[in-house]
């Protein structure tokens, strides 16, 4: 395909998966439950946390979590106590454990008591480019409160090379000003020209059968070589085409 017809390919599959039926089978489905701007940035950050491997199983869990937060996560991260903190005591997400998640929760709180909350936090870190910048700050952040070392891995820092995928899908879900009413564009301090694809396996062998990245492993580097491919298809709202390398990956098998 040249350059043309490839976009053309491609904006084809973004209208056919970024509507409101992609939510049914969507982690997104759990911050759609909430209306509340904190509610939403809450159970979507630690939805898109525990974002990896079998999405049924990402969905159920991520219920469950909510649940044990009293469907009011934005309540229980500013007022919990230690006895309701140990509702959570039997969470566990592949190796996001009760130990990780009550630390999440905890450094949510320092994040809204100290910082003005997470949107704050990513607005003043932004890049002149992209957010990989605010995303290493953020984590520095993240982690002021007493934590674990292991529970570090749950937050990826691009500049340590990572893709960081699950924080870039939680940006797409905040930032990105969706006609389509998937993503929810509550953020309105970053533009969505910044904004980079959550870069997993399925997105990453479809823009590789594409043509769009040729290096091979879903890392940093591949990010910024995707990244540079979209922003030639469209340079105001490049991360809409993961719609379509996720809907041909996952749903039609490309």
């Amino acid at each position: 395909m040249s350059p043309s017809e490839l976009k053309s390919f491609l904006d084809e599959k973004v209208i056919l998966y970024n509507n409101p039926k992609f939510i049914e089978s969507d982690p997104i489905q759990i911050p759609h439950e909430f209306s509340l701007k904190e509610d939403i940035e809450i159970a979507g950050f630690l939805t898109a946390t525990i974002a990896w491997g079998n999405r049924k199983m990402i969905i159920n869990n991520a219920k469950k979590l909510m649940d044990f937060m009293g469907n009011s996560p934005f309540d229980f991260v500013m007022e919990h106590d230690e006895n309701q903190l140990e509702k959570l005591s039997s969470f566990v997400h592949r190796t996001f454990n009760s130990v990780d998640c009550i630390t999440f929760i905890k450094a949510l709180q320092h994040i809204y008591k100290n910082h003005n909350g997470l949107e704050t936090v990513f607005t003043k870190n932004q890049g002149e480019f992209s957010m990989q910048n605010s995303i290493s700050e953020f984590k520095k952040i993240f982690f002021e409160t007493q934590h674990l070392q292991r529970t570090t891995k749950h937050i990826s820092d691009p500049n340590n090379g990572s893709a960081a995928k699950k924080i870039n899908m939680f940006l797409r879900w905040m930032v990105r000003q969706d006609k389509a009413g998937v993503d929810f564009g509550i953020w309105k301090n970053i533009p969505s020209s910044k904004l980079s694809c959550p870069l997993d396996v399925h997105s990453g062998n479809v823009a590789r059968k594409l043509g769009l990245l040729t290096r091979k492993q879903n890392d940093g580097k591949a990010l910024h070589e995707l990244d540079l491919s979209l922003r030639n298809f469209d340079a105001i709202d490049p991360v809409k085409y993961d719609f379509a390398l996720f809907g041909l990956g996952v749903f039609e098998g490309f």
